[in-house]
């Protein structure tokens, strides 16, 4: 009888084995062969949608890129003249000047609640300073979400151009970050679509200019101001290439239930478990208030962060605990932006963080890092106080005419602080 209790007791811890999910040998990073158009395992559950006329949300995920009104938007009015019978939502969900780090976390309300059917993720650009593990990190657990909400949600990586990316596309290689996302992408059969690599082409051949400041010869086209962001022409090329990667995906793609692919990770640190939390007054000291319906940055950020709070006076305090690994804020910077000490775990940063940088000219969306690479399991103290003394303005000095008297002025006076939601990977506590 205790033979059989013992084998009973070794059967179930092997079978707990062999149902539990085996992580694999950590990735290894190497730059990826260039390649206009990588169908992988399709757009088959979009694709049967598309031709059968019915309605179809497709998101955008992206930076600046993708915010300008082109290649999202031509993609939509293509889609829609390609299958006039299905109806075409459009879901915005890109920011400028971020990446898949941020992506990860505002995921759930920037794209998932609306239930899209194709999500494309467009941030080789804004992710190109970052290095490959990291990259690894956050669009894999952009990927998991994805799928861990809805299994049927075809996803598709864009790969966009700048000035230097170049380098890599003439020796027929790509850069560091679509290297990274194109290893992410065969792991998982995600189909990807390099734009880039047509923009170095049509350059190569004569036929484009990255930039120029006289005008360019006719049946040229000129693709940017900047090196970044396209004009009309060039986003006329982007939109070009992902309608042949649909003509071509439109023949090989079967619809396919995406959930096996979660059984195992690409990388064990995916930010899965990623979120964002509103503030709750219960967290806050000092002279916080919440900025009314009207007020003109509530009103233009407000869609992306809901309710925004603010405060100036030194010593006021946002204070949080949480079980978990790592913690920011959804902020905005701007010109009256103040400087904060943050404190985890009772230990000061040894240095103030200015919420101004050398863009703040204007107020935008950001991301202020509390803490990382904290213990999982333990609960942590994360308090983020304002401090007497604005920061340094002079490094937005070079973007004024008259620098001097400019930044003596109103627009740049402040310790202001502005928050929208707690960023975690983990839980609040009370």
């Amino acid at each position: 009888m205790k033979s059989m209790s013992i084998n009973l007791i070794v059967l179930t811890l092997l079978t707990m084995f062999a149902l539990a999910p085996v992580q694999a040998d950590p990735p290894e990073f190497h730059t990826v062969k260039a390649e206009l158009i990588k169908p992988r395992q399709g757009l088959g559950n979009t694709l049967e949608k598309l031709k059968a006329g019915e309605e179809v949300r497709v998101a955008y995920l992206g930076g600046s890129i993708t915010a300008a009104n082109g290649w999202r938007v031509k993609t939509t009015k293509w889609l829609q003249s390609a299958f006039p019978k299905a109806k075409i939502h459009e879901i915005h969900a890109a920011i400028g000047g971020t990446g898949s780090d941020l992506g990860a976390f505002r995921l759930e309300h920037d794209v998932l609640q609306h239930q899209p059917d194709l999500v494309f993720v467009e941030f080789a650009v804004n992710d190109g300073g970052r290095q490959p593990e990291a990259i690894w990190e956050s669009m894999d657990g952009i990927v998991r979400q994805i799928w861990k909400s809805n299994p049927q949600t075809d996803i598709c990586f864009v790969y966009t151009f700048r000035v230097n990316y170049e380098n890599d596309l003439r020796k027929d290689e790509n850069p560091r970050a679509a290297s990274a996302m194109e290893l992410l992408a065969d792991y998982y059969g995600i189909p990807s679509i390099n734009v880039a690599l047509k923009i170095a082409v049509l350059e190569q051949q004569g036929i484009l200019k990255f930039t120029s400041e006289t005008p360019v010869a006719k049946g040229v086209i000129l693709f940017s101001k900047d090196g970044v962001h396209p004009l009309d022409e060039g986003h006329e090329v982007y939109t070009e290439v992902i309608a042949e990667a649909f003509k071509q995906m439109e023949t090989t793609s079967q619809p396919v239930d995406h959930s096996a692919k979660l059984k195992q990770p690409f990388v064990t640190g995916h930010w899965t478990d990623a979120k964002m939390i509103p503030l709750d007054a219960s967290m806050l000291s000092g002279n916080w208030k919440e900025l009314p319906a009207d007020n003109v940055l509530q009103k233009r950020f407000g869609g992306r962060m809901g309710q925004i709070w603010e405060a100036d006076t030194p010593g006021s305090k946002l204070t949080f605990r949480f079980r978990g690994s790592q913690a920011a804020l959804y902020d905005l910077l701007g010109p009256d932006g103040g400087q904060v000490q943050i404190t985890v775990d009772g230990k000061p940063h040894e240095k103030l963080t200015p919420r101004f940088d050398s863009y703040c000219t204007y107020h935008r969306i950001s991301t202020l890092r509390l803490a990382d690479g904290l213990d999982p399991q333990q609960i942590h103290t994360v308090t983020v106080e304002i401090d007497a003394e604005q920061p340094d303005r002079k490094p937005v000095a070079f973007r004024l005419k008259n620098p001097e008297e400019e930044l003596k002025s109103a627009k740049f006076q402040g310790t202001r602080i502005r928050v929208g939601k707690i960023m975690l990977r983990g839980e609040l506590v009370p």
